[in-house]
């Protein structure tokens, strides 16, 4: 069995981290010949051609296993460290977590609030669309995601959360003006949309479900934040797919009307994990589950006005 020396796996993330081989080296504070001599030994003690040598760098199936090996012996490695009291006091353990946008700016930060004088963590978020966070942690990029799949990536745990209930958002104005055209299937088809972006699905998800048919082609706004999307919808911008939690206050307050209260668009959303006993992200993990408890809709419910599906 091939060994995998400590400082050869570290290069290769480097690598990848970094993007390419010259920056990995100013990282490592080495040359970029010894970054690429490192490399090519670990592939030969693999077999396996482990990096695409692009700009940027990108792992190949077989350096994703290697590259998420790398990362879960880092943060064990931590751990253990910490257990025998070898590092200083305080020093956080660093937990990377893959989370969508709406998410991120709804009800994700509540999970995130651990104490830090019981068990000090460093987060790095990565925002990526719910569709996509899961081939980051195949990636061996993240150890942790919210993501729409339920189907466990390669050494992972997956865990459900809830649904995130979205709905079809205009501004009055807007509503007022486009609904004197024709009844909402018609309208919505052809009006001004504001999607996030181009892996943006949401609306069109919507226009399906209500009508049978593709959008025909409104003009698309790309707006790709969170909080600015909401208020390009409140601003009339177009009309768009907007999480309840988010708007609660400006639906109260008259700023934005609710298109089709009656067919809400649920995006089921899940937790996944490595399966490492490590005690940050155990941590992490159970802080995720409550809080998506409190915010989520539970699997399982629908509202009674909804249509079947």
């Amino acid at each position: 069995m091939p060994e995998l020396p400590t400082e050869l796996v570290r290069t290769l993330v480097a690598a990848v981290d970094q993007g390419t081989f010259d920056a990995a080296a100013r990282a490592l504070h080495l040359t970029p010949s010894a970054v690429s001599q490192r490399i090519k030994l670990l592939e030969q003690r693999i077999g396996r051609v482990l990096l695409i040598r692009s700009k940027p760098v990108r792992l190949t199936e077989s350096g994703e296993v290697v590259a998420r090996y790398a990362r879960q012996l880092a943060l064990l490695t931590g751990d253990v460290l910490a257990d025998l009291g070898m590092v200083e006091a305080g020093q956080p353990s660093t937990v990377s977590i893959a989370v969508n946008a709406d998410s991120l700016a709804t009800w994700f930060l509540d999970a995130l609030r651990l104490d830090p004088d019981e068990l000090p963590i460093r987060f790095e978020l990565r925002r990526e669309d719910q569709d996509h966070t899961a081939e980051l942690l195949r990636q061996g990029l993240v150890m942790a995601a919210v993501t729409s799949s339920a189907r466990p990536v390669q050494g992972c745990t997956a865990r459900p959360l809830g649904r995130m209930r979205y709905h079809a958002m205009a501004s009055p104005d807007f509503a007022a003006r486009w609904l004197a055209h024709g009844p909402l299937h018609q309208v919505l088809a052809t009006a001004p949309v504001v999607v996030f972006d181009h892996k943006d699905d949401l609306q069109d998800r919507f226009l399906r479900e209500l009508t049978g048919r593709r959008a025909t082609g409104g003009v698309r706004h790309v707006v790709p934040e969170s909080a600015v999307f909401c208020q390009a919808v409140v601003n009339g911008l177009g009309w768009g797919m907007l999480p309840t939690t988010q708007v609660e206050a400006l639906l109260a307050a008259g700023a934005l009307v609710d298109l089709a209260p009656d067919r809400p668009v649920d995006v089921p959303l899940h937790w996944q994990h490595w399966k490492l006993d490590s005690p940050p992200l155990a941590a992490v993990t159970a802080s995720v589950v409550r809080t998506a408890a409190r915010a989520l809709v539970p699997f399982g419910h629908h509202p009674d006005a909804a249509p079947p599906r």
